[in-house]
Order: structure tokens, then sequence, then C-alpha cells
């Protein structure tokens, strides 16, 4: 447990909890847990796919810092794993700096198109931003999130850091299981878009499991990015092709938005829970609904109600609940709104949402609260043995994103654009040249100003859930950093959204077979609606830093492809 948790609390804990279904049969551990932690003295990576995995390391290894592994590793996921991810999408991070010891916040996310306007879709009689073609599409900004990162923090040529993608897109790499599921499910949406069956159906159908897949396109793309940085793609042959590309099938997108895009450092903001400090990053994220959830959690001894019980899961639901509210009416653009982020995170604020918590009832509605104001996805995470920790988080919003590929470049473009609300009194309504809300949040944490844990949960809008999920894990539950996400999961859908939606008869409750069927009638007497889902409980990635060994430590997603490892 690292010291989190006192012995007795644990064994008190683990007395108390009973579960009906049993996974694995380890002799350590809690049974769910499906393997050990990953322990490696100097360097640690852990991301969704093996071999982006090895990427990570092998940059490391060659004289890379946890920065350039982390872009190496982005790079091979949106190869080896496009289903969640690629250049076509936005990107997030925080950063540890050793020499600095300071956090820094990424926000590499793009702008809507400068010529679409809100009136376009009222004219044309649209109730919600429509999920697929080009109308959602914004900037795609993670190439320049690399670019950022690398110019500020990076040790390696960019060359080197690319080097290993463009050698496994032009000869091939096995597509794992996971993600070759999720191939056959995006194609069977998005095959007759512009240009997907170009890249990813070349056989006629996506490729299935174990089998080797090229993409030489990207290869090309990913050459150009090595050889002549983020221009070649925002303001060179990249940017011009994507442009005419979407135009030429009815959106807006276009070379100037593209030409116009730069990134944004910002600070991250934090909320202590239990002694540690967790930090995410502030709007247009989801971010600080994580710190909300926690703040409202923190009123009540979570760790006492123990991990299957009706108590704990019916107050997480209502905090969650609670917090959403808010996340419908504030979460928006930041350069476009003033939002009491402060006020929204502030412990005095969450006593008062605590109070509305009934604690023997679901509440089937809630109002968000009033400031006192004038106005699929991938995780990976790397560290190396400077001590410089990265929280990286990336993605083209709706699995392969928009479906519109363009020509020759390899990637899908994002449809991160769906997100924004069309009501005229919204904070989040579209306007060009604005961000749209963002789903996809990287998280860190601290105590007492040093770096802990490195950590990220993908999976839309469940990530501040599981945000939350995976710090009471570790610090109510006493569980460690692999169990703290093989525990079976608890998902709250159905809340108010930032895109308009009002939350009325209480959501949808799911929870992973391990949670006993007492706890679930308990749960119905409540009042909570359950729901059977498969799926989409989020796929986890962390690394946490045990200072007084000097070792780090490595978890992984068991529900993905990938792994944790080190050296």
């Amino acid at each position: 447990m690292h010291h989190l948790v006192k012995k007795s609390l644990v064994a008190t804990v683990l007395a108390a909890t009973v579960f009906t279904v049993s996974a694995y049969d380890r002799i350590t551990g809690h049974h769910f847990a499906s393997r050990s932690e990953v322990m490696a003295p100097e360097a640690m990576a852990a991301t969704s796919q093996g071999l982006a995995t090895q990427v990570a390391l092998d940059v490391m290894k060659a004289g890379g810092n946890a920065i350039d592994a982390a872009i190496a590793a982005n790079a091979m996921l949106g190869l080896v794993e496009p289903t969640g991810n690629g250049i076509g999408g936005d990107l997030y991070a925080i950063i540890w700096h050793a020499e600095t010891q300071q956090l820094y916040g990424l926000n590499a996310s793009g702008r809507s198109p400068m010529n679409l306007s809100l009136d376009y879709f009222i004219d044309n009689g649209y109730e919600s931003i429509p999920q697929r073609g080009v109308l959602p599409i914004s900037v795609p900004g993670a190439v320049d999130g690399w670019f950022e990162m690398h110019e500020r923090f990076g040790a390696l040529p960019m060359q080197d850091i690319l080097a290993p993608s463009i050698h496994y897109a032009e000869n091939g790499f096995p597509v794992t299981e996971v993600i070759a599921y999720y191939f056959e499910r995006n194609a069977d949406v998005l095959k007759d878009f512009p240009g997907f069956r170009d890249v990813f159906m070349k056989n006629g159908r996506t490729p299935r499991k174990g089998e080797m897949f090229r993409n030489p396109d990207l290869a090309n793309t990913y050459a150009q990015l090595a050889e002549n940085g983020r221009d070649a793609f925002y303001r060179g042959a990249i940017a011009r092709t994507i442009g005419e590309f979407v135009q030429e099938h009815g959106g807006f997108l276009s070379y100037d938005d593209m030409a116009a895009h730069e990134s944004e450092w910002v600070q991250p903001v934090s909320t202590n829970y239990r002694g540690y400090d967790l930090w995410e990053m502030p709007p247009n994220t989801q971010g600080i609904a994580a710190l909300q959830i926690l703040n409202i959690l923190e009123q009540f001894d979570i760790a006492a109600m123990g991990f299957d019980s009706p108590e704990y899961i019916h107050h997480f639901v209502e905090a969650k609940k609670l917090a959403f509210e808010d996340r419908a009416k504030f979460y928006s653009d930041m350069q476009f709104n003033e939002i009491p982020v402060d006020w929204l995170i502030s412990k005095e604020y969450a006593r008062e949402r605590a109070e509305l918590i009934n604690p023997e009832r679901a509440g089937r509605s809630y109002e968000p609260g009033n400031p006192p104001m004038t106005g699929d996805t991938i995780y990976l995470t790397t560290a190396d043995k400077h001590g410089n920790m990265v929280s990286l988080i990336q993605s083209n919003y709706r699995g392969m994103g928009s479906g519109i590929t363009p020509t020759g470049l390899g990637f899908v473009l994002q449809n991160r654009g769906e997100l924004f609300a069309l009501d005229p009194n919204h904070m989040n309504v579209f306007e060009p040249g604005k961000r749209p809300f963002n789903t996809i949040i990287p998280a860190f944490v601290t105590k007492d100003g040093k770096p802990v844990m490195s950590y990220g949960v993908m999976g839309g809008g469940t990530q501040p859930q599981m945000h939350a999920q995976i710090l009471i894990n570790i610090l109510d539950f006493g569980m460690n950093l692999q169990e703290a996400g093989d525990a079976p999961r608890i998902l709250h859908t159905g809340s108010s959204q930032p895109t308009g939606e009002t939350m009325t008869d209480g959501g949808v409750l799911s929870l992973e077979n391990g949670f006993s069927d007492n706890t679930r009638r308990e749960l119905t007497k409540m009042g909570h609606r359950l729901q059977e889902m498969v799926g989409p409980f989020g796929g986890y990635q962390a690394i946490w830093y045990d200072a007084e060994q000097g070792v780090y430590i490595g978890a992984s997603e068991s529900r993905k492809d990938g792994y944790a490892a080190g050296y």
C-alpha cells in the first residue's frame, strides 16, 4: 500500500468486504487483482498497447526522458490503436518536471472553425451537433501538443522519437484483441465516410486479431513531422490537404483554422483528499468534476462503509450526480467565459452540496450551484531516471472520431465539436474559434509538494468517476496500485450534460461483476435504477513513485491490451 493506510484499517476493510465473483486465483492481494504491480528503479511506462510501452522504454534507454517517451508512445498508439486516438485528435498533459520541481499543464485542444456559426445549425434545423461527418470536426491539437512538450522539456531529436512509429507503420504490426474488436465496431458505423475504407479497410474489412496491419500514409505523415516540425502539420501540405478535404465534403474546417492553432500552458488545479493533493486540468476539460466528487465524499467515513456496500456506492453516485450538474452548466472554454473554478472546488461549497444527499434515497434530479460571480481515448504515463513524470491523455472523442479520413495522411479527424451546446444562453454554446467542452483528463497526485502518482482512466464521461474511485480505492480501502484499477467499478450515466440535456429520472447505475447481489438489491430499494453494461468502465494506467526506496511502481488496465513495464 506504499504506507498509505495503516495495516489495522486494511484488515478491517478486507474483513468487511464480500464479493460474489472471484476472477483470479492468486496467493497474494485481493482476489480481483489480475497481476502484481510492476516495479523498477530507473524508468516506467504504462500504456494500453504492448508495443507502445516498449517504444517508450526504448526511447528512455536511448537517452530520452519521460517527455520524449510519452510523445513516442502516443505516436505509436496513434498507429496501433487508432480506435481511441491519433493525430486527428486533441491532447492534454500534466508534467512533473524534476529540475524545477513543478507541475505543468498543457491544453492542446483545438478550436471550432471560424467560418462556421451557430446560425448555420439553427437555420438548418439541428437540435444538436451530429456525431459523425464534417460538422463536428474541430482543429486537431495533438501534434502541436507534442512539439510544445518537446520544445520545453524534450531531450532527444524528434526524428529519434518518431522513428519507431515510422518503422512499424511501414513494416506492419499484429493487431491485438481488444483493438481488433473496436476496429470492427467502428467500421460498422464509419465504413462509408470519405477516406475511411482506404486506410482502415484495405481488404474490404478491418484487420482481425493477430493480422499484420500497415499504414504507409501515416508513416509518411510522421516522417514529415520528424523532418519539418509542427509547421508541416499546421502550415504546410498536411494542413492544406485537411482543409481542402473537409471543405470538399461540405465541412468548414480550413487551412486558416489550422494555421491559427496554438496550445496553451495552464496551471493545474487541485484539492486535498485524505492528505494527498489530486491535480486536474481546469475547463474546458471535465477534470474538476473529480475534485468536486472527492470534496463531497470527504465529508463521509468512506472506509467504514466498506467497498462492497450500498452505503458507499449510494454516496458515490449521489456525489457524482451533484458534481455533474455543475459540469453541465459551467464547464466550457475559459477564454470565452468567466468560470468560478475556485468556488466549485472549494471545501465550503462541497459541504453545502454534501448536505443535499439523502443517505437512504437516490436523487432523481439536482440543481447546479449558484456561484457568487459576475459572469474513446488513450491514456499513458511515463517516468524516467531523473524523476520526470508525464500524465498524458489523447483522443479522437468517439472511438475513431468523425470518420473523415483525408486522402494520403493515414489518420481520421476527431469529432470533438459534437460536445458544443446549441442553446445561445449556454456557456458551452457553439461559437467560432472556441474550444468545445472536452472529456479527456490526465491526473496527478502529490503529497507535501512532491510527486506521488501519475494516472488516468480513459473513457469519455466516465473519467471523473474513475479518477475519484481509483484514489478512494487506494486511500480509503487500502488497495495497491494494480488492485485499485482491477477492482470492480461503479458507473453512473444519465446526468445532465454540457450539450444541454437535463437529468430528471436519476439516471442509470451500472456495476461491474464483483459487487454482491445483496448490495445490488439494497441499491434498488434506495431508488437506483440498475442496468448491466459491458465495456464502458474505462481504461486505467498509473505510475507511483516510492521516494523512500527510489522505486517506480506501475499498473495497467486488465480490460485493455497493454501493460506496465520498467527497467
